[in-house]
């Protein structure tokens, strides 16, 4: 797979690439858009990185969720039929911060991926699906986490080192070495899980960057088979953050990026896009190779895009029946990674399934 050649393909022939996306897209997902109901459990905003887009980080060592409060986000997520608990923070904040340190060590962990493992097992007893995202990780720690989560996620963001050069976006963020990056993703791939992962456009790369990013996802794809969704995420930005100036992506960056990877990837690894940050480009995704609109929450908001509501189900339900699009729910596994999840995961998923909502088969 040449970057030029995709390149090429992009600059001559827009329309054919999209007609073949959503070509691929039919063939294998008609005309069903797919989503998990979730809910949104920030652990900590602390994190050692600092990137230049971010609103999402700070050092407030109040930030960190209690055990308690935690266990009562999930009792209200299991009230609103949520089946996917999504657990996002900031990177091994205990590398940078005293006070993360002195957190855990008073809850009785060593680290952030220990006091993470313990999150998660507490909603399995709560007969839900957890989703973690925790940064780089070493083979050791995924293991740790592989029986206690469903699926879990890295976002590459970008294969550039360039972006981590003086006056870029990942200048003050050592976690986003895309070697750092690569290896978690490929060490998930050993280890058989479920993974999630994407690129984020809109943050200073080139379009040459762009394709070789996708590229590399789709090699370490190739090899170990075990990413079950790729996401388009477009730069929003951010007030307070270095880049609150910056312009985001245009329309047809995103959509030729989504047409791309629709290209590139099988067509049993769904493409997906977050809908709150694409509300006036919905059917266009759709059109571009888009079947996955990924977590939409009923009872949290989306941490990382404060400023982008979700959309509420029933009327995004609504907008997509007009184009005869249907939206229907899924888990935060897809069926054929299943058989690599622990016993106690597989039966819990096999609950969720006998209940009266309908999910993809």
């Amino acid at each position: 797979m040449k970057t030029e050649y995709y390149l090429s393909l992009l600059k001559e022939s827009q329309e054919e690439i999209r007609v073949m996306a959503d070509d691929k897209r039919k063939e294998t997902y008609a005309n069903v858009i797919t989503f998990s109901r979730n809910v949104f459990v920030p652990v900590t905003h602390q994190c050692r990185n600092r990137c230049a887009y971010c609103g999402f980080v700070s050092d407030d060592p109040g930030s960190w969720i209690a055990i308690e409060n935690y266990r009562k986000l999930l009792d209200q997520a299991k009230n609103l039929f949520c089946s996917e608990v999504l657990i996002t923070l900031g990177e091994k904040p205990e590398e940078k911060y005293p006070s993360a340190r002195h957190f855990l060590e008073k809850q009785g962990f060593d680290s952030t991926v220990d006091y993470v493992n313990h999150l998660c097992e507490i909603a399995l007893n709560k007969k839900l699906l957890p989703h973690s995202n925790l940064g780089v990780l070493s083979y050791e720690e995924l293991a740790k986490l592989k029986d206690s989560n469903v699926s879990l996620g890295l976002m590459l963001e970008s294969s550039s080192s360039r972006l981590m050069e003086k006056g870029e976006a990942h200048y003050y963020s050592p976690g986003k070495d895309p070697s750092l990056r690569i290896s978690t993703i490929e060490n998930a791939g050993k280890l058989k899980i479920p993974f999630t992962t994407g690129i984020l456009i809109g943050i200073g790369e080139t379009w040459e960057e762009r394709a070789e990013s996708l590229i590399v996802l789709a090699q370490i794809n190739e090899k170990y088979n075990h990413i079950q969704e790729i996401i388009i995420q477009n730069f929003n930005p951010q007030l307070n953050t270095p880049m609150s100036n910056f312009l985001p992506p245009t329309d047809d960056d995103i959509l030729l990026t989504v047409a791309l990877a629709r290209v590139l990837f099988p067509p049993e690894v769904s493409i997906q896009i977050p809908p709150n940050l694409n509300k006036d480009r919905i059917y266009d995704v759709i059109f571009h190779g888009v079947n996955d609109f990924g977590g939409i929450s009923p009872l949290t908001i989306d941490y990382i895009n404060p400023n982008m509501d979700w959309q509420q189900e029933k009327d995004l339900q609504k907008e997509l029946h007009t184009r005869d699009y249907i939206l229907r729910e899924r888990l935060p596994v897809y069926p054929k990674y299943e058989k690599y999840l622990s016993t106690i995961i597989r039966e819990i998923i096999e609950e969720h399934y006998k209940n009266e909502r309908t999910f993809t088969p």
